[in-house]
């Protein structure tokens, strides 16, 4: 199956692509293997051409299975991975110096079964280093042929023009969903000047404006239960935005999970949003918005609903918020 696609740098890929964190790490309940290695070669048959992994999810767990499940197609889909936020003494930590960087990506290539990764991340900023370095770091992994491509995730547009100056950066990768609307500060316009794909995750608000949680929360031991917006107060408050936001997905004929992806689409024609699931039927719920007409009365009816004001509650708890570098709202709750 051939789904519309979209230009990330020298890439061609579906204009939705598959993140595959929460078939290995992070999210509860966590699907068998066969169950995740089905849905990875489901998404490739139904089109998607664009799989996002990273050295942190599961501590290698995820790239080792997307290795074993999807390289014998590995000419049919563009490969993303990342390095700096990873395992350190067994607990997640930064390490963006050019050392670690050549090392992790060693360690990826490895449990990848590859020789070559697409688009490689540095998945956070490591305040210890200069991006300058870690970017170089990575430029050289690009002479040789070890990666193809150098993308950021969740840094500010300040670090991204510094990180281009080094090196074209091909893509910045941050959440970005109706309820999180950092990147509309300054990196979509920064991404539009120089020239930078965007790369939206989490664009289902987390599973939360798909419908995936409820009253109760979430399991204990999923990474969202640390989340303020998870949490008491909070939780009541933007469910109850989810809430508004089925209502009106159900008026125009849609999911809430497709109402969110094409007002994401709409955005910009370079940004790419990349759900993460751990359903088959799911999976070609979120594929079947790209054959959808949804109207622009539809769009603004959404932002009406989730005004920066409406959204309760801090995004991250405080260590997370220390890891990122992203641009924040005037008045933005903080952990």
């Amino acid at each position: 199956m051939t789904l519309p696609t979209r230009k990330l740098g020298p890439y061609t890929v579906s204009a939705i692509g598959l993140g595959c964190m929460n078939l290995s790490h992070a999210y509860l309940p966590r699907p068998e293997p066969e169950q995740a290695e089905r849905l990875l070669l489901h998404a490739l048959d139904a089109g998607v051409t664009f799989f996002d992994t990273a050295a942190l999810y599961g501590f290698g767990a995820n790239e080792e299975l997307v290795g074993r499940t999807l390289m014998h197609r590995r000419a049919e889909f563009t490969l993303a991975s990342k390095c700096v936020l990873g395992e350190i003494d067994g607990k997640r930590g930064l390490d963006g110096s050019p050392e670690a960087i050549a090392r992790v990506l060693e360690d990826s290539l490895r449990r990848l079964r590859t020789d070559h990764i697409d688009l490689y991340y540095l998945h956070r900023l490591d305040p210890k280093v200069p991006i300058e370095e870690s970017v170089g770091a990575l430029s050289r992994a690009v002479e040789a042929g070890r990666i193809g491509a150098i993308g950021l995730s969740e840094m500010s547009a300040a670090t991204m023009r510094r990180a281009h100056g080094v090196h074209p950066i091909t893509a910045m990768q941050t959440e970005y969903s109706p309820w999180t609307r950092n990147a509309e500060v300054a990196v979509l316009d920064a991404c539009a000047e120089l020239g930078v794909g965007f790369v939206a995750f989490s664009p289902l608000a987390r599973g939360l404006l798909a419908g995936n949680v409820g009253p109760q929360g979430v399991p204990q031991g999923d990474i969202r239960g640390s989340m303020p917006r998870f949490q008491p107060p909070h939780l009541e408050a933007n469910l109850a935005l989810a809430g508004q936001l089925k209502r009106l997905a159900d008026q125009a004929g849609c999911t809430a999970a497709q109402l969110c992806l094409g007002w994401l689409l709409s955005r910009r024609d370079f940004v790419i949003p990349i759900p993460g699931t751990t359903s088959i039927a799911h999976l070609d719920e979120d594929l079947a918005t790209l054959s959808l007409h949804l109207s622009d009365d539809l769009f603004a009816a959404m932002d009406a609903i989730f005004t920066l004001e409406a959204v309760s509650g801090p995004r991250y708890p405080k260590e997370a918020q220390a890891q990122i570098d992203t641009e924040t709202w005037a008045g933005e709750p903080l952990a």
